[in-house]
């Protein structure tokens, strides 16, 4: 494991996740690649419950961003104390209106990333349980989001507490606090590779994420559907 993320979703992880590949660190694991294979929400929750999978989950790759990973960032980097942590952050009210219209629409939200989100997890058990699994990662138990979230205020403090923590757990010399904005050069330094002579990648989280969210619960549907008797 090189590089652990422990940037909260929506501080430009695609980005870094790209940045890093680049690099020669990856492959990285991101949100993204759960997305694309819910089969692995059992390993995450066995996690959750106190188990360390990391092997099973992290096989083939050699780095990590955005949750679930850094939601264990501190578990991560006992784990693996070779690795490097870098703390991706964003202008918190810029931040916070991305995360509202994405990752909190999607559970909380009356607009159509949420029905449709709900629709597919009724005829879906896979996206059911993961569901339940970013319950547990935000809202409840030990949620980062777990305190309050409704409010834009009260997801801008949780944001500050977990910056504020893995500053406090990660040992300045192991972390980098990165805003995508700064470009390769603080990346590069901290990870000691070259500067690539081409501009860091750029890519949207947001329609990204809605995308597979909604592209996802439409095929869920649809494949449902076709499953459906006709009217007799």
């Amino acid at each position: 494991m090189h590089v652990i993320g422990a940037g909260l979703p929506r501080t430009g992880t695609l980005t870094q996740k790209l940045a890093i590949e680049q690099l020669g660190l990856g492959p990285c694991y991101h949100w993204v690649d759960l997305l694309a294979d819910l089969d692995r929400v059992g390993s995450w929750e066995r996690a959750l419950d106190g188990e360390a999978p990391w092997e099973e989950i992290f096989s083939g790759y050699c780095s990590t961003v955005d949750w679930p990973g850094g939601f264990f960032y501190d578990e991560l980097a006992g784990t693996y104390p070779e690795a490097r942590v870098v703390l991706s952050v964003r202008d918190p009210q810029r931040w916070e209106a991305s995360f509202r219209e994405t990752i909190w629409d999607m559970c909380f939200g009356d607009s159509l990333i949420c029905h449709l989100s709900a629709a597919r997890a009724k005829v879906d058990p896979r996206w059911e349980r993961y569901l339940r699994l970013v319950d547990r990662m935000f809202w409840v138990e030990r949620g980062t989001f777990a305190a309050g979230h409704a409010e834009p205020d009260a997801l801008i403090a949780a944001m500050r507490r977990h910056e504020d923590e893995v500053r406090q757990r990660v040992p300045a010399e192991r972390l980098l606090v990165w805003d995508v904005t700064e470009g390769w050069a603080p990346l590069c330094e901290f990870l000691r590779q070259p500067v690539p002579d081409h501009p860091l990648p750029h890519a949207n989280d947001r329609d990204s994420f809605i995308d597979r969210v909604v592209g996802g619960a439409l095929a869920a549907l649809q494949t449902w559907h076709q499953t459906v008797p006709a009217p007799s």
